[in-house]
């Protein structure tokens, strides 16, 4: 995909795909184990995961590549990589396919360290045919600097960038997204915004503050709400999906037009959004 088609998409109104391990979890992924082996152990959950956010009206489905990289696993990972994306191509054929890498997860590495193993990963992605790549539930400025860097340096293919914040915007390893999205527009970066953090009905002035910093579309994929942890111990989403697809519509309002859901969102949460943010008036 041309970066200049992917603009003209995203400054309409793009959506995006839901969970992928929570969805996973649901369908019995038990905790603790690598996602990306037991997708390709269990091909026909992520079949249908995938192909049911395509019915529900996603536009865009993130191959599920987001920690298979040196920074998560010990195997080389070019081959997993490869595998993993084939496996989305196959799942929602005429959805676009986004190839998906996430932070280092620490804030010791150098940027040198991060810059090679964000390169190595989004190579393969970029070579195996993704339409676009994704950085995403990025933690610090630096890290998806040189995630984009990397990006750049093996393709030249639409780059999206949504970091996890608090609902005030700030980074969780120091800065906010409002320092961060002009400098990664400036890097070359083809939208920016949110994703996971708290539930869409917290983050209408974040959006609303993002688009004043940036002329990039501005992504919001957040969680369906903050979770309560159960007397099992797992992570239960509050938001209902008809909740859901009403607090996206604001944050469309508030000037995000790349919206789709994380944490706890189901087709049936991208399905509601898909209604009320491609509606002519905003539901109240």
């Amino acid at each position: 995909m041309k970066r200049e088609e992917f603009r003209r998409l995203a400054s309409g109104t793009l959506i995006l795909d839901g969970a992928t391990g929570s969805n996973l979890m649901a369908a019995g992924m038990p905790r603790g184990v690598s996602a990306e082996h037991w997708v390709l152990e269990h091909p026909e959950v992520l079949r249908q995961l995938q192909g049911s956010y395509v019915q529900a009206g996603s536009q865009v489905v993130y191959a599920p590549t987001f920690t298979a990289s040196r920074f998560y696993l010990k195997e080389p990972v070019a081959d997993l990589n490869r595998r993993l994306v084939a496996l989305s191509r196959e799942a929602a054929p005429h959805a676009l396919v986004a190839g998906d890498v996430t932070t280092v997860g620490r804030p010791d590495l150098s940027y040198e360290e991060m810059l090679e193993g964000y390169r190595e990963q989004i190579e393969v992605l970029a070579g195996e045919g993704c339409d676009l790549i994704v950085i995403e539930t990025m933690m610090a400025q630096q890290e998806t600097m040189a995630a984009l860097e990397a990006a750049r340096a093996v393709c030249d293919l639409p780059v999206m960038c949504s970091f996890s914040v608090s609902s005030d915007g700030m980074l969780y390893f120091g800065g906010s997204v409002y320092e961060a999205a002009p400098a990664l527009e400036a890097l070359g970066a083809d939208a920016v915004g949110i994703n996971c953090s708290a539930g869409p009905d917290q983050l209408e002035s974040v959006v609303r503050s993002l688009r004043e910093c940036v002329e990039l579309p501005v992504i919001a994929k957040p969680n369906a709400g903050l979770p309560v942890i159960n007397d099992r111990g797992e992570a239960v989403y509050p938001m209902t999906a008809e909740d859901f697809g009403r607090s996206m519509k604001k944050l469309q309002l508030a000037g995000a037009s790349v919206l789709g859901g994380c944490c706890g969102t189901t087709p049936a949460h991208i399905a509601a959004l898909t209604r009320h943010v491609r509606a002519k008036e905003e539901t109240k």
